[in-house]
């Protein structure tokens, strides 16, 4: 993806560079447009070695290239960190005086600001109906946030931390994003499991994991609009169900299992991207646990959850496609890649997507990089990006996979006996 990152005169301008060196990380092409003032704040060498571009910021610069609206007409997302009172302004009022102000306006992607100025500043009457004029525009807005300001001042109008900007941007761009629809599944039916499962332990406790349900939605809406007829089985959500989709809700492994199992029979393609426990409590309290009962330590005695993606693998036709996810964490991709061909080994699945997970990578993000391996334990695709354009490249590979399928003998499709 293109992304601009347009950066304006404040003192949170030096963390500028934390949101380009992001994207970048990302995979992204990013260009940078920084005002005259931005410069004053952070170098021109230091965002052209992060961005791995050159710095535009001269409107006058490159004029026969028409580069005053060619960046803006080319870019999949323009991204203004931080945004001022004064940019906000200008954008409000359409003023275009600066290559900043000449590529929004000359742009159709999605705009996201992070605004960043003094309390004051971001709670005049001015700036307010500025913000106000820009949102219902369709302008995002992340932040600001409240919290220490420039020398001792403190509260409403810092700048949101680096990963909030870029994951809600990253989000923007996902939503805003045209959608492959060559109906190269039309007529195919997709079983997809989301999000992640949740054992209880009292009617307040509950044992879980951090998945936000975006990979599998993204799946769900990639499958959706190829053609596909697609049932969702969803464990606890963090993001939209797309729309045309048939929901199915669970709580824990044990539903997920029996909503999968009984709908397996009627779908060509299944994918359990869904995060689900490996273990649940042996037994739940009817009642809140309290720790005046159970005093300075807890210990819980777990029992193991049906192994849902080998169960369904183990009672799959020949003619269907069955797909799992493995989130591993590992130090390399060479162990990476061992964990995931010892779990396709075990699981007996037609494909396995991996992952690498972790504190701050995997669940709950806009993006993914993941290795698609299929039943022998090969690379089939590499693919890097937001977990949307991810899923299109998953279903491109099943797709490509059915159309091959169609034209062999029973016996010569692949897991058949």
């Amino acid at each position: 993806m293109r992304i601009v990152v347009g950066i304006t005169g404040g003192i949170a301008a030096y963390k500028a560079v934390g949101v380009v060196r992001a994207f970048v990380l990302a995979g992204h092409d990013v260009q940078v447009v920084a005002t005259e003032h931005a410069l004053r704040f952070v170098g021109k060498p230091t965002l052209e070695a992060i961005s791995r571009n050159i710095v535009h910021t001269d409107l006058y610069e490159a004029v026969a290239e028409v580069r005053h609206v060619s960046i803006g007409q080319s870019a999949d997302l323009i991204v203004i960190a931080p945004a001022t009172a004064n940019s906000l302004a200008k954008m409000a009022a359409g003023l275009a005086d600066d290559l900043l102000g000449n590529t929004v306006l000359a742009s159709k992607a999605p705009i996201v600001v992070a605004p960043a100025m003094h309390t004051e500043m971001w709670q005049n009457a001015a700036t307010v109906a500025n913000a106000a004029t820009l949102a219902s525009r369709g302008i995002h807005f992340v932040g600001p946030a409240s919290g220490q300001l420039t020398g001792t001042d403190s509260g409403a109008g810092r700048m949101a931390e680096v990963d909030e900007i870029v994951a809600a941007s990253l989000a923007v761009a996902a939503a805003a994003a045209p959608v492959a629809s060559d109906g190269d599944l039309t007529g195919v039916r997709v079983l997809i499991s989301a999000g992640g499962t949740r054992e209880p332990l009292d009617p307040v406790r509950f044992i879980g994991n951090r998945s936000s349900g975006r990979q599998g939605t993204a799946l769900a809406r990639a499958a959706a609009a190829r053609g596909a007829e697609v049932t969702l089985v969803a464990a606890h959500l963090e993001v939209p169900v797309p729309d045309g989709v048939e929901v199915v809700s669970v709580e824990t492994t044990a539903e997920l299992a029996t909503a999968m199992d009984s709908a397996a029979a009627s779908h060509d393609v299944i994918i359990m991207a869904a995060a689900v426990a490996d273990y649940r409590p042996a037994a739940v309290s009817n009642a809140k646990l309290k720790k005046e009962s159970l005093g300075d330590a807890m210990t819980l005695e777990l029992v193991k959850n049906p192994d849902v993606l080998a169960a369904l693998a183990s009672h799959a036709r020949a003619d269907q496609l069955v797909v799992g996810f493995a989130a591993e964490t590992a130090d390399t991709d060479a162990a990476l890649l061992e964990l995931g061909r010892a779990k396709i080994a075990r699981k007996g699945c037609d494909y396995l997507v991996v992952n690498r997970v972790g504190w701050t990578e995997g669940f709950a993000t806009e993006g993914n990089t993941v290795t698609v391996l299929d039943r022998a334990g090969s690379i089939v695709i590499e693919a890097r990006g937001s977990k949307l354009s991810v899923a299109d490249e998953i279903l491109s590979v099943l797709a490509g996979r059915l159309l091959e399928d169609r034209h062999r003998t029973p016996s010569e499709i692949p897991g058949a006996p």
